[in-house]
């Protein structure tokens, strides 16, 4: 997948005509979204095939899959169905749940990411203790994207050491929760910025100072 610019949209808005007009706005610049369940709780699933349709954008699915493997193959299988390019899936269920999306992933010729570590305070008190493990099963199971933390760059720093060079990794937490673009992408190959463009009175001009910020 490449990744215009190295930036990633967090489309966490809950309303389809709220999302296109971020979209408009900010296409020349960027090429790929991230939707999660806010949006397409509000509006369907079929809102990835609208904004695919008019934006041709790369999407990713953030629905950090986490359940049995059986369900976790349902809800990969619908959402590839539904024109997404990836998933991120949890690893903290096991590596036959993430087999699973996976397997879904390459029956469909799309694209798994696998969440090593959350970008949020909370994340510390379970998932950080457990993230290294996580890292390591996915490069045993030949994963190549990762979801990494970038408001906590030593535990990215050692994420990707983990995961290698060559591995792909993306990193949300940048801007509202406090993670520097610049930083980040000494280790991830694209940073996830969500509130500070969508929450912005100027988006164009929000997601023109990070690109500054990072060249």
């Amino acid at each position: 997948m490449k990744i215009k610019n190295n930036i990633i949209l967090a489309l966490d808005v809950v309303n389809m005509y709220d999302a296109l007009d971020l979209c408009s706005k900010l296409k020349n610049k960027i090429n790929t979204v991230k939707i999660g369940y806010p949006l397409t709780l509000a509006e369907g699933i079929e809102s990835i095939m609208t904004i695919k349709e008019n934006y041709e954008f790369n999407i990713i699915c953030d629905y950090k899959v986490a359940d049995i493997p059986a369900t976790n193959s349902k809800i990969c299988d619908i959402t590839f169905k539904a024109g997404a390019d990836a998933i991120i899936c949890h690893g903290f269920t096991g590596s036959d749940s993430v087999q699973a999306c996976l397997d879904s992933s390459k029956k469909f010729d799309k694209e798994l990411f696998l969440l090593t570590e959350m970008s949020h305070p909370g994340a510390k008190e379970f998932i950080q203790k457990n993230a290294d493990e996580i890292a390591e099963m996915g490069k045993r199971m030949d994963i190549k994207n990762y979801v990494a933390p970038s408001t906590r760059i030593d535990r990215l720093s050692e994420i990707r050491d983990i995961v290698g060079p060559d591995a792909f990794i993306i990193s949300p937490g940048v801007g509202t929760q406090g993670g520097n673009p610049k930083e980040t992408l000494k280790y991830s190959d694209a940073i996830i910025v969500g509130r500070s463009l969508y929450e912005s009175d100027d988006p164009k001009k929000a997601l023109e100072d990070i690109l500054e910020s990072i060249s």
